[in-house]
């Protein structure tokens, strides 16, 4: 539908206003709900991961885009509240304890939400036992852990031994990332997937829910 191609592509150049309106024309046309979030908004922000992935957009446009992106959601939750717009899966996400950095996080957040999932943002800095809280809290599918330093990502280690002490480390799958991140140390501590940039963890994050 022509329709919901110009939501993506007014989402994936950060034309905010032009989204809602847009948004607001396929509800007035009867447009489901699902359809203009799966194939409007949702589609929009996948074809910017990508973009993003390839090297075709940078960060300053992906921030745009999600700003779009959540105005266009917003309007249509407030005009068809009643239609189910279920995530398709659950994330909690953070940087660990010891780690200021947040935009690598921030961004994967960005990317997720753009693939449908509802993601928990714990922040940074957080201690592996509020990690811990989160998951037993949330029941979340997927805990993305992001560490930017040399002298952090060893917390990483330190929260999936703390999943596993508190019996539920078999329950939920472990992403990890960040700058000094590898694929071998992502074995080495026991997590499960290892992703170097936001658009791949979105990719992984919906292959395995």
């Amino acid at each position: 539908m022509v329709l919901l191609e110009r939501i993506s592509n007014a989402l994936q150049v950060g034309r905010a206003k032009e989204v809602v309106k847009l948004v607001q024309e396929a509800i007035s046309c009867a447009v489901p709900a699902r359809d203009i979030l799966d194939n409007g908004l949702l589609k929009g922000m996948g074809e910017l991961g990508m973009k993003f992935k390839n090297g075709d957009v940078y960060v300053p446009e992906v921030l745009i885009a999600a700003r779009a992106f959540n105005k266009g959601t917003e309007a249509l939750k407030a005009k068809l509240p009643v239609e189910s717009m279920e995530p398709i899966g659950k994330i909690v996400i953070c940087t660990v304890k010891g780690d200021l950095h947040d935009i690598g996080k921030n961004l994967v957040k960005i990317m997720l939400e753009g693939e449908g999932f509802e993601v928990i943002d714990l922040g940074f800095d957080v201690h592996e036992d509020r990690i811990v809280e989160a998951v037993i809290e949330h029941k979340p599918d997927i805990l993305c852990l992001s560490a930017l330093l040399t002298t952090t990502i060893n917390e990483q280690k330190t929260v999936v031994d703390a999943l596993s002490a508190a019996g539920i480390r078999n329950k939920i799958k472990v992403m990890i990332g960040g700058a000094p991140v590898t694929q071998s140390f992502c074995d080495l501590i026991g997590a499960d997937f290892y992703t170097a940039d936001a658009a791949s963890a979105a990719e992984i994050a919906k292959n395995i829910t």
